[in-house]
């Protein structure tokens, strides 16, 4: 029996429950969203735990605790009780990352305990949009990776990372998890880059949470020998168009508030903040 409010582990008969709570904020919650639709509930397919939180019965909060914890339509009570669990199993993830209200709530009650973290990331805006820009020209030679090139695009993809993060994705496991992450996008058409004339990578994006509803776009990348000249705004028009054609209707990402000159591509292409997210590293 379910008391008034609690928490649990939620099984793999808790599925249907869960994806109603995942489409109350299918943008938001794009990234736990696509995972759950493809592994379930099932711990070891999912990679991860989902805590769910119930009031009067009903499942109304969840938390993934994987690689990333990230707090889902989480209430304050929710977000106390997700930190009490999380604190009692120890830190296991690489990060906390999600909505920001709740994600700073949940990371002023693990702070004491779990800290102090590598870097965090107060507020990055969460763009969204769902149509192409007028005035804004697809760079035509922005194309699908394909299988044969994963070995093009993965130096790419690392420097992006180890830029954006400020650790290298090869570190720890020799870059197996990344490396299967990068081959999975590439193989499953979700990975763009423009070529320069030696076959080198010019600029790419991949898009990677996807559901029916929203996906997003991630790892958006200009090589340094060609930043300033203009490739960002057309390379994502590009990228924007694929997604909203093969994807899904709604295309969004989020940003360091601090990297004005990456929010000012997005904006150029259509994008319009609508959110934030916060993201704590160790």
């Amino acid at each position: 029996m379910l008391t008034q409010t609690t928490s649990r582990v939620l099984e793999p008969s808790d599925l249907d429950a869960a994806l109603a709570v995942l489409d109350r904020e299918p943008v938001a919650n794009a990234f736990v969203a696509s995972r759950v639709q493809v592994a379930g509930l099932d711990p070891w397919r999912l990679g991860g735990e989902m805590w769910g939180w119930y009031e009067d019965g009903m499942l109304t909060s969840m938390c993934y605790a994987g690689a990333n914890l990230v707090p889902i339509c989480a209430t304050p009570r929710a977000v106390r009780a997700f930190a009490d669990r999380a604190r009692r199993a120890g830190r296991r993830c690489s990060s906390i990352v999600g909505p920001a209200e709740p994600t700073t709530q949940l990371w002023r009650l693990l702070e004491p305990h779990w800290g102090p973290a590598r870097e965090v990331r107060a507020r990055q805006p969460l763009m969204v949009t769902d149509r192409m820009p007028d005035d804004v020209a697809p760079d035509p030679y922005v194309r699908r990776i394909r299988k044969d090139e994963v070995d093009t695009i993965m130096p790419a993809c690392v420097a992006m990372f180890t830029e954006e993060v400020g650790v290298s994705p090869m570190a720890g496991d020799g870059g197996l998890l990344y490396q299967a992450r990068v081959a999975e996008l590439v193989g499953s058409g979700r990975s763009f880059a423009r070529l320069d004339d030696r076959g080198r990578v010019a600029f790419k994006a991949e898009i990677g949470a996807a559901t029916s509803q929203a996906c997003q776009i991630q790892g958006v990348w200009v090589a340094p020998e060609y930043r300033g000249q203009g490739l960002a705004v057309p390379g994502m028009a590009a990228v924007l168009r694929y997604a909203l054609a093969d994807v899904a209707p709604v295309v969004s990402l989020y940003v360091n508030d601090f990297n004005t000159a990456a929010r000012r591509t997005y904006r150029r292409v259509g994008f319009q903040e609508v959110g934030a997210f916060t993201s704590v590293l160790f």
